[in-house]
């Protein structure tokens, strides 16, 4: 049976990480070891990272929709438990969305939940 000689595979595996890695500091751009769990350690917290923006754009959507709201003399709890209750289907991104840009519109939808 011939020999089989892996340097190639092990190289362009490490080299694959060194990419991955490139601009991190010490030995974890470096040496394979800590650069391979850099990378996984890094993985995690991009995942994690992308769960927490969710996360954050409803949170700014929440308090521009509540700023435009004191403006009308409502609340922003009282103005959802509305919302649902006439059967006003518009979500947060939406309303904050129209809180910013068209203030006209988003007057009529209040004026609609209200009556």
């Amino acid at each position: 049976m011939a020999r089989v000689k892996r340097g190639t595979t092990s190289r362009s595996r490490h080299n694959k990480l060194q990419k991955l890695n490139k601009g991190y500091q010490f030995g974890r751009s470096k040496l394979v070891r800590q650069a391979k769990e850099a990378a996984l350690h890094a993985g995690q917290y991009a995942f994690a990272g992308r769960r927490q923006r969710r996360r954050d754009m409803r949170k700014l959507w929440i308090i521009q929709t509540n700023i435009a709201l004191e403006n009308e003399g409502l609340s922003y709890s009282k103005f959802m438990g509305v919302l649902k209750t006439k059967n006003i289907l518009l979500n947060r991104k939406m309303l904050a969305e129209l809180a910013i840009n068209d203030m006209e519109v988003f007057k009529t939808v209040v004026s609609e939940a209200t009556q």
